[in-house]
């Protein structure tokens, strides 16, 4: 056999193995693909669209209605507010220091005690001083003793100038003698009372009202006026402020309030704490400072609050509500149903268990409301959670927020979806499918999409026997 027709002969058998290849495949894809399509499916089998689109919730020709939460607008008086932060500021701080040098004998408080101005603290060794003052009046006696004297030959010196028994130069002499005394009396009384002062002193009161902090020097300790740290310190606590920034955006809004509101209560301010959710304490707008911050481009300003129970504590950082005004029979909103599209801000209203778009015109805001000046009516119901979902015209469902629950709004309430089975072990998708499509993934009744029909590993779920 030549080596030609060898060649020929291996070609030939190539091409009839690729041929037969070719048509097994053809075969496998028409029996798994083409066949299962080419008719048309029940509606029954046919996988719903998603949420909005056609056949899915909600959208033409869906089999439910969209699940949505719903609240109303409301009409009703409507505050504006500045929202800032802020730090409370005592208006006193105090460090107790000594004013004499001493040992500290005595601690008449506890730390952290609520103190009156003029209540007692503490004492320090005050024996030399008490030899000070003893020594001065001492000093004083027996100066004043010659003055007395000096006085008393004054007088008699009087006399003896009017019967012409001594010159004048003698009674100028002794004039001159008794206002000097007088001068060193004075001078004695002096370093008596300084004595006095320096001596009381050595008790150490409490110079405002306030709460004590803790103690920064140990009884026996050498303490005055040079040490740095005192005693103790006193922070006043009831009333106290808060001080915080209103941008340079609303100042002229701030003070056209000011001049409409009644200067001898101030605007109200409310503090609240770091996370919002506790209200701490409701103050007045006492005073803006004389500048704005080029730093911040805000103003600095300051309000009073009455602070009995301490809600506030000094230096803690406030969450700022500045009542610039209250609208009356305002309509309003939460500000999470509003949503901004291309048409502008808008809404989803519920008529007749349909949700519809409806443009607003926003006002003020307030915390978690915002004003509509335009668009709705007292009453209307709008759609809060579950919009994701929606389209203009879109059939809806109206539940109850469920807290902590996503799947309430994410297709059905759990009462619709919880205790459904899992898709039977072993079916397949519809095209050739994954096993996520065969064996299933369940609802919140808490299937495992392992469970149901895994797929190969080539993602091909076994045909059904």
């Amino acid at each position: 056999m030549s080596a030609s027709f060898r060649a020929a002969s291996g070609r030939r058998t190539v091409l009839v193995v690729t041929v037969v290849v070719v048509l097994a495949i053809g075969a496998g894809l028409w029996f798994w693909v083409i066949k299962p399509s080419s008719g048309t499916a029940p509606a029954a089998d046919m996988p719903p669209g998603p949420p909005g689109a056609p056949g899915g919730p909600g959208g033409p020709g869906g089999g439910q209605p969209v699940t949505v939460s719903v609240s109303p607008v409301v009409k009703g008086a409507f505050p504006v507010l500045v929202r800032a932060v802020g730090n409370v500021t005592p208006y006193n701080t105090v460090t107790v220091v000594p004013q004499v040098e001493g040992r500290l004998l005595r601690v008449h408080f506890r730390e952290g005690d609520r103190v009156r101005a003029g209540d007692l603290l503490a004492e320090l060794d005050a024996r030399a001083l008490e030899a000070s003052l003893a020594e001065a009046r001492a000093t004083q006696a027996q100066n004043q003793a010659e003055l007395r004297n000096a006085q008393a030959d004054l007088a008699r010196y009087q006399r003896l100038f009017r019967q012409d028994s001594v010159a004048r130069q003698q009674l100028d002499t002794q004039q001159a003698l008794v206002r000097q005394l007088q001068a060193r009396s004075a001078a004695d009384q002096a370093k008596v009372d300084s004595a006095r002062v320096q001596l009381g002193y050595t008790k150490i009161h409490a110079p405002v009202t306030g709460r004590l902090g803790l103690i920064k020097t140990n009884v026996g300790a050498m303490i005055g006026p040079s040490t740095t740290d005192g005693l103790v310190s006193i922070v006043q606590v009831d009333p106290i402020s808060v001080v915080f920034g209103v941008p340079e955006v609303q100042l002229q809004s701030l003070r056209d309030a000011m001049a409409q509101q009644d200067m001898s209560g101030g605007l109200e301010v409310q503090a609240w704490d770091r996370t919002e959710s506790r209200l701490l304490a409701t103050g007045r707008l006492t005073t803006l400072d004389n500048q704005i911050d080029t730093t911040t481009g805000a103003l600095r300003v300051r309000a009073r609050f009455d602070n009995p129970g301490e809600q506030l504590f000094p230096n803690q950082f406030v969450n700022v509500r500045l009542t610039l005004q209250t609208l009356p029979g305002a309509l309003s909103v939460p500000v999470d149903v509003v949503q901004f599209g291309n048409q502008g801000n808008y809404v989803y209203v519920v008529r007749d268990g349909k949700a519809h778009i409806q443009t607003v015109k926003l006002g003020a805001s307030a915390s978690d409301r915002v004003q509509v000046v335009d668009g709705l009516q007292a009453g209307e119901q709008v759609v809060l959670e579950g919009m994701d979902s929606l389209r203009d015209g879109s059939r809806v469902k109206i539940v109850a927020p469920v807290e902590g629950d996503p799947d309430a709004l994410l297709g059905g309430t759990p009462d619709e979806t919880a205790g459904k089975p899992a898709p039977a072990a072993g079916h397949a998708a519809p095209a050739g499918g994954n096993a996520e499509s065969a064996g299933g993934n369940v609802g919140p009744a808490g299937g495992d999409a392992q469970h149901a029909g895994d797929a190969g590993p080539g993602g091909d779920a076994p045909p059904e026997p």
